[in-house]
This record gives structure tokens, sequence and C-alpha cells, in this order.
């Protein structure tokens, strides 16, 4: 039980501006300020993925989930005489079970790619993903503080900016415009529209070679991005991995150029590298420039391989962890968070970013198919739980969608959620630069 509370104490002690030394004890020890009453449940000790029925409990007016209690009657704490503060519920085990990823390690359910699907995760069997649960009990520790201390105990901010936004682009695809789009124009007859495309390829402009395009987005936005570019070029199982190749010395140009304006350069691990170290790191010593950040090619994410793999390739950060059918939060919590190796029970070394919004999931005949007029609308309250929280939203916006030839209706849309992050007083960060301020 100790790593339990370590991994997730570690994470507390990020969010707030703490006392210390602080005395918070992980079981009722009659002498810490805070004491919190561990469980009875023996799950923790077990291999299931999913706990048996859970119960709800108001905080302040918003109803959360509790994984390992029962009697919901009591209050969340309450003080003795001698100023002590008792937490009457273990959300130190709750918010393990979320952060670490305990449900996706011991469950057995996959998708066609190896991914745990969001259709077998508990936040979308209780109806949860648009909420960081997670931050809620933290929050009510952080009360619990408060109340054990006698102070207000604030917290942590980007450099003085509410909540943070990383806007970063997987490069998939820069030379098949005129294929993708190209294609049904001549099939629907407009030869204008073909062979204005077919030419931008020859002259080597394909419309989806638009790095400057993207740049230009982001320097209105005063904004540096993070861009992960994907190294392999050869099918995986019959499945596509990059159209272009990164050792191209076109390629290498703009990637370095946009290092040298203050982008963040990431590899793209193609398919299959969550699970193969020597490749992975084969694609990224193809990148003209160290890199320290990952995310995988179509969010192939092993939940029992690829920790260890980014462990293993020393890695700062991953940024996969978010599910390709819905937004939200996938770990139940909205700041950087270490990911868990559950093989030694401890914390890795490794920082993941989770990914709240990807623009293919809006209209992947698979996922959401929302209309553009709907996107804003249906995000916001999932927007509000980050900036309630002040945490992290990450945004992963595909070159190609910056261009009229992807995602109908994409560069508004882009523009439209960004302008929202705007008016709420943001602070655009690299992934790198968000995890340098929490390690």
């Amino acid at each position: 039980m100790n790593s339990i509370f370590d991994y997730v104490f570690f994470h507390f002690q990020r969010l707030y501006h703490l006392p210390s030394p602080l005395e918070v004890s992980y079981g009722l020890d009659g002498r810490s300020r805070v004491q919190i009453t561990p469980t009875s449940s023996a799950f923790l000790e077990g291999q299931q993925p999913h706990p048996g029925a859970l119960v709800w409990k108001d905080w302040r007016g918003t109803t959360i989930p509790l994984f390992f209690d029962e009697n919901i009657d009591r209050p969340w704490f309450t003080q003795d005489n001698q100023g002590q503060v008792i937490v009457h519920f273990d959300v130190v085990a709750s918010a393990f079970y979320l952060l670490s990823g305990w449900q996706e390690f011991y469950s057995t359910e996959r998708d066609e790619f190896n991914r745990f699907p969001y259709r077998a995760s508990v936040q979308n069997l209780h109806g949860f993903i648009t909420k960081p649960i997670v931050n809620y009990y933290l929050e009510i520790l952080r009360e619990a503080v408060s109340l054990a201390y006698g102070q207000e105990i604030k917290p942590r901010l980007w450099s003085g900016r509410p909540f943070a936004t990383c806007l970063t682009h997987d490069i998939d695809y820069c030379q098949s415009a005129w294929k993708v789009a190209g294609k049904p124009a001549l099939q629907q007859g407009n030869l204008q529209l073909f062979f204005r495309l077919a030419q931008q390829k020859l002259t080597g402009q394909d419309a989806w070679f638009n790095f400057s395009q993207v740049a230009q987005e982001l320097q209105h936005l005063n904004a540096k991005g993070t861009f992960f570019f994907l190294p392999e070029t050869d099918t995986y199982e019959g499945h596509p991995n990059a159209d272009y190749d990164v050792s191209d010395p076109r390629i290498q140009k703009e990637v370095k150029r946009l290092a040298a304006a203050g982008h963040e350069i990431g590899v793209h691990g193609s398919h299959g590298t969550g699970s193969n170290p020597r490749q992975l790191q084969t694609e990224r010593e193809k990148l003209p420039l160290p890199v320290s950040g990952n995310r995988f090619h179509y969010l192939r994410f092993d939940p029992v391989k690829t920790p260890a793999v980014l462990e293993e390739l020393g890695f700062a950060y991953d940024s996969t962890l978010g599910f390709p059918e819905h937004y939200g939060f996938r770990n139940s919590y909205c700041h950087p968070f270490r990911l868990f190796n559950f093989k030694d029970r401890r914390m890795s070394p490794v920082w993941e970013l989770p990914l709240n919004l990807m623009d293919v999931t809006l209209n992947h005949p698979k996922y959401l198919q929302l209309p553009p007029q709907e996107v804003l609308p249906a995000i916001t309250p999932m927007l509000e739980e980050i900036i309630k929280f002040h945490g992290t939203f990450t945004l992963l916006w595909h070159n190609e969608n910056f261009s009229p030839y992807g995602l109908k209706g994409g560069l508004q849309m882009f523009r439209e959620i960004t302008g929202f992050l705007q008016e709420r007083q943001t602070g655009f960060f690299t992934a790198g630069e968000v995890i340098f301020q929490v390690r």
C-alpha cells in the first residue's frame, strides 16, 4: 500500500503550494494532522480490471464515484478536538486505480490495434469521461490539509497563467493531398481541382506539405507547437505509416526550420514500436536532432509493454494516452502524470502528457461524427473542468486538417477552439515545456 500512497501523494504535491513539513498518513495513526481512512477492500491485491459496485457522493455540487467505499452517509472529513482531520473515504485507492491505468493493464480487452478500447473503460461504463475525477479526489485532500493547517492552499499555476494548452501536430502525411482529394475530384468531373492538386504535387508543394501554414497559425496565437514526425514509410500488417521519408533533405530542412523557430520536435513512433524498443530507437535516430518526447501512431499504446519501452529508451515523456473514440480524460486526470510500472510496483520516471482531443475523433466514421458547429459546444464542459483545476489541455491537430482537403471545416474549428482558450487566458506551451514545469 505504500507504493499506492507514494504514487498518489507525488502528484498531489505537484498541484498545490503545500505546508512544509506536511503530515499526511495513509491510515489512522493517531498522530498526523491529516489521516486518510484506508479501504478494507482487497481489490488492489488482485488482478481484476474492474472493482465491483461503486458508490457516488456529492462534492460541492458534483457527484463523483468512489470505488472502494460503501457507506456514503458520512461527511468527507471531520476534525477532532486536537485539530487532526480524518478523511473518511479512501480517495487514495480510488485515485490510484484511475491514474495508474490499472483497468488497462489487467484487462484483456483490446481492439484491432491492440489498444485498450474506450467501450471497456469505467469512464464509458459510468459516464465520466469528461470529468477529471482524480483531480476531485486531490481537491478533497487539499481541503482536508487546509482545514488541518488553518491556511489557504493555493494551486500551482503555469508561469502565471491559470491553465496550460499544448498544441500538438502529428505529421503522418504531407505528400498525399493530390491523391486523397484529387481522385474524388476526378471522379466528380472537377478537372480544375484535380489538375491544381497534381500541379502542386509535381512542383514539390503538395497541399499537405504545409508546415509553414501551421507555423503561421501558431504565430497568430503567439504559441509554439510540438510536431511529432513519423520516420517509417513501410506499411505494418497492412496499415499505413508515413507517406514521406524523414531523411529526405526537404523534410530535414523543415524539421530544422521548425526547431529554429522555437517549436518542439518529437518522434511519432510507428505501428508496432510500442512493444519494439529497437525499432523505436532506430526511428528516433532518423530525426536530425535529439528528441525527448514521443507519441505513437494511431495512439497505439500497449498498457503492458509500452511503459517499459519508453523507460528503457530514456524518453522524458509520452503523449499518447487519450481515447481515439472520445475526447476527455483517459486516466481521469487533467495534468501530466508519471506512468506506473505494475511489474515492479513503482512509479516510472516517464511522464505522460494526456491527450484530451484529437481532430480525427470528431469525424472518423467509427467515432463521433460531430458537425463542425457542434464541436466547441460539445467540448466546452471538458475545457471548463481543465480551467477549474488549472490543468493542461492537449490538442492534436494533424497538419492536413489545416488545409481544405482534410477534415471538413478543420481550420475554422481549430481557430474556434484556440480562440476560446485565448479568451480564457490560457498559456500556450510546448509539451516539453509543460513537463519541465511539473518535474
